[in-house]
């Protein structure tokens, strides 16, 4: 019997068996979660407001509390920011996740107080250790380190006892002793905040060490792995790591790098694991390797409703709680959680696969995106974007559509824009130059990836026919009517069959 086995299993075992009970008590597990976020917050300013200490099921809940997105929280968060505390949630927020912004602001601040990071962040990622040994009960991934690539940790100048920055950076400044012992760079390193400083830093202080798991997203890690073949002179990870089993990640897509990563480990041993873990909580994991899908998470101090697409511009949006969803159908995901949103519509939709338990896939964004390599650009991004390039060049444009390119072995990811000019630049590198500088501007997550082209090349703009989009849309018998062009995509399904009719 290995050391997993015997002394590392029977420790997850609890939340293994927990995992079980979702299909048959999922139900029961969400009202026990809405109780005890309403009891929590019965005195909050916002429990006051909304009368929680009259709220006896889910019934009152929904008629009682209303549907937000960031705007409508914003208020309270501005508050907190500047220290005032028991708004949305009774203990003291210290912590803010920082994520890329809306129409009116460059980023967001998401709140993560204590019982947040225990009961749903760190929980979440205990859960999928015990998901993963739960199909490789004789792992080896406690003999070595587990290699976590995070971002950056900033001082909040608003208030000297508020700090902020990524997700992934607030977990590790809090990560208890064990996992400190388990993880690898060392802290410091993590947290740095100058990127190419701080990949060479995590290649020097890794390369040597026995890593056996990788946690992050799959283009920056990407990234590194490409910078310690590198160093090391190696044809693939396995030189570096032979004991490499598994790689949790998460963030954005992992379609469109699974056969690079399959090149990069080619290795029968290697495990992917896919989590859930947003800025605003953990929600998923996947527990079955041979599925794409992953287990709703019932009992981590946050409570489900799901909004129909159709409902989305709604005044009076229908919500469905998870016993009531449907398989097969898409939904906008709406969060109630102990970091104090309450009804908080968080951008992403789903799409559910399974009801006993409550299974899904990450199907999208409320709004047309690009978040292949979590940049999170959005409509209003580009609009903003283009209108400074187009006044800063002198140019007009007609219509627009873009799209990613994802990385290869042989370049950086990059952004591609199809755009048709009623007045054209005079320079079209300069109007790319001014366009991709003005998205920086507006967005801190792209910002982040493009800083010194570490994770993404400037993006690429190619010039449209006359025409090309009407031609588009009447080839799909969409010409006329309320019909648009998709903006921002995220696949590039769309722009290539615009280029393939631009090339006509």
């Amino acid at each position: 019997m290995s050391f997993t086995s015997f002394f590392i299993n029977p420790f997850f075992a609890g939340r293994q068996h927990r995992h079980d009970e979702y299909a048959t008590h999922g139900d029961t597990l969400q009202k026990e979660q809405l109780q005890y976020l309403l009891r929590m917050a019965r005195q909050t300013e916002f429990g006051q407001k909304h009368h929680f200490n009259e709220i006896r099921d889910y019934t009152d809940f929904a008629a009682r509390v209303p549907v937000v997105d960031y705007e409508g929280m914003k208020p309270y968060i501005d508050r907190m920011l500047h220290g005032e505390n028991n708004l949305i949630w009774p203990s003291k927020i210290k912590w803010f996740a920082k994520s890329s912004g809306t129409t009116n602001d460059k980023s967001k601040f998401i709140p993560v107080s204590d019982e947040c990071l225990k009961k749903d962040h760190y929980q979440g990622g205990f859960d999928s250790v015990a998901a993963y040994l739960r199909h490789n009960p004789h792992s080896k991934m406690f003999a070595g380190k587990n290699l976590i690539l995070g971002g950056s940790h900033a001082i909040n100048p608003l208030s000297p006892e508020i700090s902020y920055g990524d997700l992934s950076a607030v977990l590790l400044q809090n990560s208890s002793l064990i996992v400190n012992a388990l993880r690898a760079p060392r802290l410091k390193i993590a947290l740095m905040s100058e990127w190419e400083e701080k990949i060479k830093a995590i290649v020097g202080d890794t390369i040597h060490r026995n890593i056996v798991s990788l946690s992050g997203v799959p283009s920056w890690m990407m990234t590194l792995i490409k910078r310690i073949l590198q160093e090391c002179k190696a044809d693939n990870l396995c030189e570096v790591w032979p004991n490499l089993e598994v790689f949790f990640h998460g963030g954005i897509s992992f379609e469109p790098y699974r056969h690079y990563y399959h090149e990069l480990i080619p290795s029968d041993n290697m495990h992917y694991v896919e989590t859930y873990n947003a800025s605003e909580g953990f929600f998923g994991i996947q527990n079955d390797p041979d599925r794409h899908d992953m287990l709703l998470m019932l009992d981590l101090g946050v409570f489900y409703e799901f909004m129909p697409l159709a409902d989305i511009d709604s005044d009076n949006p229908r919500l469905l709680p998870v016993w009531e969803v449907k398989e097969g159908e898409n939904y906008a995901l709406v969060i109630s959680s102990c970091n104090g949103l309450w009804r908080y519509l968080i951008g992403d939709t789903v799409k559910i696969t399974s009801t006993a338990p409550v299974k899904f896939i990450i199907s999208g964004r409320t709004k047309h995106y690009i978040n292949a390599f979590g940049e999170e650009l959005m409509v209003s991004n580009a609009e903003k974007g283009l209108a400074e390039a187009c006044k800063a060049c002198h140019c007009k444009i007609v219509n627009y559509s873009a799209a990613p390119v994802f990385m290869s072995d042989k370049s950086r990811g990059r952004h591609q824009w199809l755009i048709e000019f009623e007045k054209a630049p005079e320079d079209m590198e300069a109007f790319a130059d001014r366009l991709d500088t003005a998205l920086q501007q507006v967005n801190s997550d792209y910002e982040a990836k493009r800083y010194k082209g570490i994770f993404l090349d400037r993006l690429e703009v190619i010039a449209a026919r006359p025409h090309l989009f009407d031609d588009w849309l009447r080839e799909k018998g969409k010409l006329g009517g309320q019909h648009k062009i998709p903006r921002l995509s995220n696949n590039r399904d769309l722009i290539e069959e615009m280029l393939k009719l631009n090339r006509k």
